[in-house]
């Protein structure tokens, strides 16, 4: 079967959400630019332990998914801005939502590792 009909059709909308937001570092950039536009570097330091490499990819990833805008400011040295697009912006409630319920799960093991 050639590769382009091996390719999964997505038929599920969370399915859609994770191909978009998945991983490891997605949903910390989106959090991220949430509060602010940011520079590369600016990223890689609040996205403690990320390589260069990965942040490159994952921004490259996001902007392909019309999640994040790249502003290029065609300077030397380079100046690149990172901001979330409004679909981006849309994401504002979902990671609300995840950051309280990481926050239940948090007290409830605290809870009973005390207990």
């Amino acid at each position: 079967m050639p590769k382009e009909q091996a390719t999964k059709t997505l038929t599920c909308p969370v399915e859609t959400t994770l191909k978009i937001i998945g991983g490891r570092w997605k949903v910390l950039i989106i959090h991220f630019l949430l509060n602010d536009t940011m520079r590369f570097g600016e990223l890689t330091r609040s996205l403690n332990g990320i390589s260069a490499r990965t942040l490159s990819k994952q921004l490259r990833e996001l902007e392909a998914d019309g999640v994040v805008h790249r502003k290029d400011f065609g300077e030397i040295p380079p100046k690149v801005e990172y901001s979330l697009t409004p679909l981006g912006r849309s994401l504002e409630q979902v990671l609300l939502s995840m950051e309280a319920w990481g926050s239940t799960v948090e007290k409830q093991r605290t809870k009973r590792k005390s207990s």
